[in-house]
């Protein structure tokens, strides 16, 4: 029988897939990759950030972050720095290059930003928030066992 509601992840899917497509449309022309265009609006929103810092601030897993960070060290746009009180630990920050790039992927983030919650109102982004992480503690935490 057919189900007339579409199912909940596969909504969450297609907006993310739709979010990725307009993201690659506006940063092509940069040689960028939308994981490079978020790591880079992040550095400069957080610069001095661990990869650890990056990743969970982006909601990505250490790996990913760090393929994005290396092919923009590669590309001059940002620097590792040995952390002074753990050599363990890298500091990441934007090159004046990156700074450039930075000023122009803004705007781009920022209608992007605002396309997402159009016609939405306040209250309408704070609940989606709220279910959104909902949905990522549900997937996230341990498997809940029924008892019953």
């Amino acid at each position: 029988m057919f189900q007339s509601q579409e199912y909940v992840g596969l909504l969450i899917a297609a907006a993310r897939r739709s979010l990725r497509q307009a993201v690659q449309k506006r940063i092509q022309p940069l040689r960028l990759n939308p994981p490079q265009f978020w790591t880079l609006l992040a550095l400069d929103e957080m610069s001095g950030a661990s990869l650890v810092d990056l990743a969970r601030k982006l909601r990505i897993d250490a790996h990913a972050a760090s393929r994005a960070v290396a092919a923009l060290v590669r590309r001059g746009l940002v620097r590792l720095q040995l952390d002074r009180e753990d050599r363990r630990r890298s500091r990441l920050s934007l090159t004046r290059g990156g700074e450039d790039l930075v000023r122009k992927l803004r705007p781009i983030a920022d209608e992007l930003r605002t396309r997402v919650v159009s016609g939405m109102n306040r209250a309408e982004e704070d609940a989606l928030r709220t279910l959104l992480r909902k949905v990522i503690g549900n997937l996230d935490g341990s498997p809940q066992r029924s008892g019953r």
